[in-house]
């Protein structure tokens, strides 16, 4: 989360490598096996950050521009889309697709962020800070909530927040950005062999 840059082994941006792409492929490569135990539940965790989000098809790998707090928000809006564009693509397969915000929890994944690399904000603010978010336990809740409730059972391609439907960012839903960004997606991991840079040429000409 908001890490320095850096790039996977497979030379992706490593926020966008790791919170998207990496879903987004060992989904795709369980996704016969889930049809076939159906009824499945695929859920992702995004966050709210997906709402500053933005889907910059022309420069996915942030080389040309990297802020390291919009990056994560990206990547997070592509969680919001890949679960939107996966609903579709499952329809009548007994497989649901569900992604939720678990909220802000007390965990190391924010040890790249301001609060944690600052001494005045971890002695003075820290602990009014710490008062107000989830321990790890609290944070599982929803991820469990849309594992395991019986009424969530045939409920897809929504938006959870403390274990309730809730409406994601408007951007999380754009038909077009979502269907574009699996096909995107694809072809990054190795699952077509079109040309990615072609393919986006082709597509905002």
């Amino acid at each position: 989360m908001r890490c320095p840059y850096e790039k996977t082994e497979d030379g992706f941006e490593r926020q966008f490598g790791v919170n998207h792409l990496g879903h987004f492929l060992l989904t795709n490569l369980l996704l016969d096996k889930l049809k076939n135990s159906q009824p499945s539940r695929i859920i992702t965790v995004s966050s709210i950050a997906h709402e500053r989000g933005e889907i910059e098809f022309d420069d996915l790998n942030c080389e040309k521009n990297y802020d390291k707090s919009f990056a994560y928000s990206d990547s997070k809006l592509a969680n919001v889309l890949f679960t939107h564009e996966l609903n579709k693509r499952l329809k009548d397969t007994g497989v649901t697709a569900n992604c939720l915000h678990p909220g802000i929890v007390k965990t190391f994944i924010g040890r790249h962020t301001g609060l944690h690399n600052s001494y005045f904000s971890m002695s003075i603010l820290g602990p009014i800070f710490w008062m107000f978010v989830k321990t790890p336990k609290q944070g599982a809740q929803t991820s469990i909530e849309c594992a395991i409730n019986k009424d969530f059972e045939h409920v897809s391609g929504k938006y959870f927040k403390d274990c309730k439907i809730i409406t994601c960012d408007p951007k999380g839903c754009d038909d077009e950005v979502a269907e574009k960004l699996w096909k995107v997606s694809e072809q990054m991991v190795g699952l077509t062999t079109t040309d990615i840079n072609e393919n986006i040429k082709q597509e905002t000409s």
